[in-house]
Parts: C-alpha cells; structure tokens; sequence
C-alpha cells in the first residue's frame, strides 16, 4: 500500500552548497511540495524580502518564540538565529502538501528528534575547494565569515551520516533529478522503512 500521507523533507549542508538553487529547481519540478520560511534574526540580503524569503525578527521577538516553544527547531549559526515556526509546518501539511525545510545542519538533527518521520537530505559539495569557491564568488561574506562558514562546513560535513540521504551537488541537474528520485521513493515507502 502506498503511504499518502503528507511528508517533512530537510534539506540541509554547509553553507555556500547550494541548498537554496536545488531547493527552487525541485520546488519547480515537483508542485505538490511547498518551501518552508524559516525565521531568522539575520540581517536581509539585497532582493530578500521578509514573509517571502525569511521572517526577519528581532533577536528579542526570536527569544519569546524559543521560550514559548513555537519552534520545530532553532540553532544559532554563524552568530545569528535561525529557526522553523512549528504553525508554519503545521499549516502547509494541513493543507496538504509535502514541505521542505532549507535549513542548518543543526536544525536538521533538531527535527529528527522533533518528527522521527521527517526525511533527511544532506547536500554535499564535491570539494572543499569548490565549496569555498562557490562561497566567494556568492560575494556575500566578509573575509572573516568566510572563514567562519569554510570551518563549520568541515564539522557539518561529518554528520553526514545522520541523514537519510546524501545529495552531491556537483552539477545542479543531476542532482536536483537525484533529489526529485528521494522524494518519490519516500512518498512511495511505508513510514517505518525509511
């Protein structure tokens, strides 16, 4: 029998893998899936828009959210919050859609603990090399930050394992198409052969 109920996939990696252009290409590709905004006491970035990219809160508004317990999961990443407003998630599955969660490698092991059922998909880049390459031709650090991400990608890249599944994102068609296959088979398995 086909499980049709409603599933959470996490998509997570280092920062600067290309979790966001995978996450719009199979957004694309697969319409029953619905992105997830996260909350974030980050600065926006030019062209982001707060209720479209992020929700953009103040670090006192995100701290009222964490002791009230309105997070799927939060971390604190590169010293800013980050986090998944739990209404958010429940809305978009009562709605009945599959929803993706963008989100740190942190928050990811948060949600596993949250909802066993989630899927989880680490996005790897084929190297180091290039993932500090893509990172600097994104433009969008300091050289400072930069080297803050670099040195987190190394200890993210090590939980690797704690995921259902690794995605390398070394050509975006072909694994975008590799994510795509995950997320049908997933639809397609039992909860508890995942």
């Amino acid at each position: 029998m086909v499980d049709t109920e409603r599933k959470v996939f996490v998509i997570s990696g280092p920062s600067g893998v290309g979790k966001g252009t995978l996450t719009q290409e199979l957004l694309r590709r697969v319409p029953s899936i619905t992105h997830s905004i996260s909350a974030t006491t980050r600065k926006p970035r030019p062209g982001e828009e707060n209720g479209r990219d992020y929700f953009f809160l103040s670090i006192d508004e995100f701290k009222r959210h964490i002791e009230s317990g309105d997070f799927v999961e939060w971390a604190l990443v590169h010293e800013n919050y980050y986090g998944t407003l739990k209404s958010v998630v429940e809305r978009m599955l009562a709605g009945g859609q599959d929803v993706i969660l963008e989100i740190d490698v942190q928050g990811a092991l948060q949600v596993r603990d949250a909802m066993p059922e989630a899927v989880l998909v680490f996005i790897q880049p084929p190297s180091m090399e290039e993932l500090a390459s893509r990172l600097e031709i994104r433009n969008t650090e300091t050289d400072e930050e930069l080297s803050r991400r670099l040195k987190n990608a190394e200890g993210e890249m090590v939980l690797a394992n704690k995921y259902d599944y690794v995605v390398i994102n070394d050509e975006i068609d072909r694994a975008v198409t590799e994510l795509e296959e995950i997320v049908r088979e997933a639809k397609h398995k039992k909860l508890g052969d995942i």
